[in-house]
């Protein structure tokens, strides 16, 4: 594995060095010169291949549909050397024809509808969620599908969790009540903007349960402190705060904790976003302490206006979160000066959510800023390859119109690993399978998960 300082070395040059078409030491075979797809699916290095894991409307073993909008995921291991996927959906109750019910959602038994988490009045539920997939290997062939998570909206991205469960994070902060879409009347039974907890062991549909204390607002991505079992989130907002969860005990989410925002020492409510003035500099370390935020379940959406105004520091759209060593990686899809996308990491402090943090505090820095001349651009999912290397999804109409899955190597080069170049749809759910042999990765539209196998430098 790659080690800390080597990783944040080669993310701080990431996004100012161009594209490199060949290979060099254990690097993948000629990175950055891809395949034309015959599929017309997606292009990938010579001698990697795909199999298709997910489809959207292909039916699952529960008698539903595999809905479509395809999002964050994450892989766990399996019984008999089996895979576990567990898939957000990124869905608004209107998009009935992209959810898992089709027509049938008045036919299912009550048993089933309880553990819906917004009915809609028993006319048309929440159509985001998750889906839980049992592939098998050894045969390339989806084995098990059902819907594991449902009734939910704008299911984007997540976290995966120390003890086996993924923490699914809704990109909402709608209200309760009717609402009318093109004409077209609807109705939410609840309020949306929270994080649901889907154990990976799960068999069938779980109970929706929202854990409040996490928060009500644009949810984006969550990672877990193992050591400590805080968990960081990030929130896809213009003006977005880096959220941190204290469990009152670890592991258990639902028993409830605190919800804190991040905060620079002597800089209330700094602005990271770079757009106007350099208000951060690449590769500058600034020291942190965590502002306790109140009312944190409130249906007026401004939590982030709130926790800014006590002094926390702002951010372009968070977006994706991984762990890397013992620090964390978030991307601001908007952020920097030609407002192409950041690349920030978090390294807590040795004594993390304690009180004695304050004599050794956290620290945020600013790793990379995107500008035109970067390959990556408007950086969203990322995930750390078991080589060194980070794996980041483009969500962007640059790259002639198509989105990526851009590669950065230990020094600081960047190459495509795998290119959209089919459609317009942003790649995302960017994970590889708990042994490091196969990566994940999600086209949104049409919908669709693939298992991208190939020489490893492994």
């Amino acid at each position: 594995m790659i080690t800390r300082r080597r990783f944040l070395q080669s993310i701080a040059a990431a996004a100012v060095t161009p594209a490199l078409t060949s290979s060099c030491d254990s690097s993948l075979p000629a990175r950055g010169i891809l395949q034309s797809d015959p599929n017309r699916i997606i292009d990938l290095p010579a001698g990697f291949s795909y199999t298709v894991v997910s489809r959207k409307d292909t039916p699952m073993s529960d008698g539903l549909q595999v809905p479509g909008a395809h999002d964050g995921m994450a892989a766990f291991d399996g019984k008999d050397g089996r895979i576990i996927l567990v898939c957000n959906h990124e869905l608004y109750t209107p998009e009935k024809s992209w959810g898992p019910f089709g027509n049938g959602y008045a036919g299912l038994p009550e048993k089933f509808k309880a553990r819906i988490y917004d009915r809609g009045d028993d006319e048309i539920p929440g159509q985001g969620g998750t889906t839980t997939t049992i592939y098998n290997p050894e045969t390339h062939q989806t084995e098990r599908q059902f819907l594991s998570l449902g009734g939910t909206e704008y299911n984007c991205a997540g976290g995966k969790t120390p003890w086996g469960s993924w923490l699914s994070c809704e990109e909402s902060s709608a209200g309760p009540g009717p609402f009318q879409v093109d004409g077209a009347e609807y109705k939410r039974d609840v309020p949306h903007g929270y994080v649901f907890e889907v154990p990976s062991s799960a068999t069938e549909l779980v109970k929706a349960v929202p854990l409040k204390d996490m928060g009500r607002f644009e949810h984006e991505a969550a990672a877990v402190h193992e050591s400590t079992g805080i968990v960081y989130l990030t929130e896809d907002n213009w003006h977005s705060l880096f959220y941190r969860y204290i469990p009152k005990q670890p592991g258990q989410l639902q028993k409830g904790g605190r919800l804190q925002a991040l905060a620079i020492i002597d800089q209330p409510s700094k602005k990271t976003h770079n757009w106007e003035a350099k208000d951060m500099r690449v590769n500058e370390r600034l020291a942190t302490h965590w502002i306790d935020l109140q009312d944190v379940d409130s249906d007026t959406d401004d939590l982030r206006k709130r926790g800014a105004a006590a002094g926390a520091a702002t951010f372009a759209r968070g977006e994706g979160l991984s762990v890397a060593g013992d620090e964390f990686v978030f991307t601001c899809t908007n952020g920097g000066q030609a407002r192409l996308g950041q690349i920030f990491t978090y390294r807590p402090s040795p004594f993390e959510g304690t009180s004695a943090e304050q004599t050794a505090p956290g620290g945020l820095s600013l790793l990379a800023e995107a500008n035109e001349g970067s390959l990556l651009k408007n950086c969203d999912n990322l995930t750390m390859a078991p080589w060194g290397d980070l794996l980041v999804c483009e969500d962007t109409n640059h790259n002639d119109g198509h989105c990526a899955l851009v590669g950065i190597r230990p020094d600081g080069s960047q190459y495509l690993f795998a290119n959209n170049t089919y459609s317009k749809s942003e790649i995302a759910g960017v994970c590889f399978s708990p042994d490091g042999k196969i990566l994940f990765l999600n086209i949104q539209y049409p919908g669709l998960t693939i298992a991208i196998t190939g020489s490893w430098p492994i």
